[in-house]
């Protein structure tokens, strides 16, 4: 009787903790959601095709946090929307791709990859150091522009240990010029002469979130799209080593305490949402699902990255670019112009077209 009883009352608590949950994310949620939705109204009434319900999403987001501020109760649900929600869409997107499209992307597509992210990272730490911009800060914005943006940066965060203002202003460096990179590549693939192939290479190789290079690729048409989503994610997985030598010289050279004093925990993060997609993709390429279903997943992974989208935009407030100087900035927009820039002449050099 005793036991029927804790069984009991240990499922009505886990039921309270659910519905807490519920509560404290749904604010939040909800409202990305309804940013999402007239974001995606917004583009169907337009009739423009090439106007991605992403970029509409995001810049009411950031048109609302900047006009009211934050609003109360949904910071939970935003950052939700920003992480599990845009990783689980991540994940989805393998559906869309198969293990030739995958194969497609070549030695010389990952030359230009990996050349990128280490030339970047390498030029922002100089230049930051240059510009006497604090070493922590310069990490972040460094690590961020040359991966993927904000995931990028918290996870760089566990070894570089900055303090909470040092990560909240490279992310919103990060977030703002990969916006603008999203917003002024589609515009720019004409006048530079990149085909669906080269076009998507560029994206994924030099624009910072995955969801910007995803709404950046596909303003561009399906094949740019999936070309810049798989560049896209073979650099996300980059970051796994990226955060280990980071915490390997920060360990040589003795200076990774964190901001408190503490030691480091030089234990990288993986982005396990790239496994899934890696496995989704494996999946996709072995069994065919019907062209009923990949219709609804595919319309179902692109209303999940307008939410996302939406989320990153709520989270952008402009005063905390403000809030530690110029020099930062400074170093986030060369940081911007030097990545996109290395990646198309590589792209170039490589003589890759199509």
């Amino acid at each position: 009787m005793s036991s029927a009883t804790e069984g009991s009352s240990g499922g009505t608590s886990g039921g309270a903790a659910a519905v807490a949950t519920l509560r404290r994310l749904a604010p939040g949620v909800g409202l990305a959601v309804l940013l999402a939705l007239v974001a995606t109204g917004v583009q169907r009434a337009s009739g423009i095709a090439g106007l991605s319900p992403l970029v509409i999403a995001m810049v009411l987001g950031m048109g609302l946090r900047n006009s009211f501020g934050a609003l109360p109760g949904t910071q939970a649900g935003i950052t939700f929307s920003m992480r599990r929600i845009l990783r689980f869409a991540i994940i989805l997107l393998g559906f869309q791709l198969t293990l030739s499209q995958v194969a497609a992307v070549g030695a010389q597509g990952i030359a230009v990859i990996v050349l990128t992210l280490v030339c970047t990272f390498l030029f922002t730490k100089a230049m930051g150091r240059a510009m006497g911009v604090e070493r922590r800060l310069a990490e972040l914005i460094a690590a961020g522009t040359s991966v993927c943006g904000a995931s990028a940066v918290i996870a760089t965060n566990t070894v570089t240990r900055g303090a909470d203002e040092d990560v909240a202003y490279a992310i919103a460096c990060v977030t703002v010029f990969g916006s603008l990179s999203m917003l002024l590549f589609p515009l720019l693939a004409g006048p530079l002469g990149l085909g669906p192939q080269s076009y998507g290479l560029w994206s994924g190789a030099a624009i910072h979130e995955v969801a910007q290079v995803v709404a950046a690729a596909f303003a561009q048409g399906a094949e740019a799209g999936q070309a810049g989503t798989v560049a896209k994610l073979s650099r996300v997985i980059l970051l796994a080593p990226l955060i280990l030598s980071l915490g390997f010289w920060a360990v040589r050279r003795g200076t990774g305490a964190g901001a408190e004093g503490g030691p480091v925990q030089a234990k990288a993060p993986m982005p396990w949402f790239v496994l899934g997609f890696i496995a989704v993709v494996a999946l996709n390429s072995l069994v065919h699902l019907p062209d009923l279903w990949q219709g609804r997943m595919v319309t179902a992974t692109a209303f999940l990255l307008t939410v996302a989208l939406a989320a990153m935009g709520l989270e952008t407030d402009f005063r905390k670019l403000r809030a530690k100087g110029l020099r930062p900035l400074a170093l986030g927009a060369l940081a911007w112009v030097f990545v996109s820039g290395l990646a198309y002449l590589l792209i170039r050099l490589f003589g890759i077209t199509g």
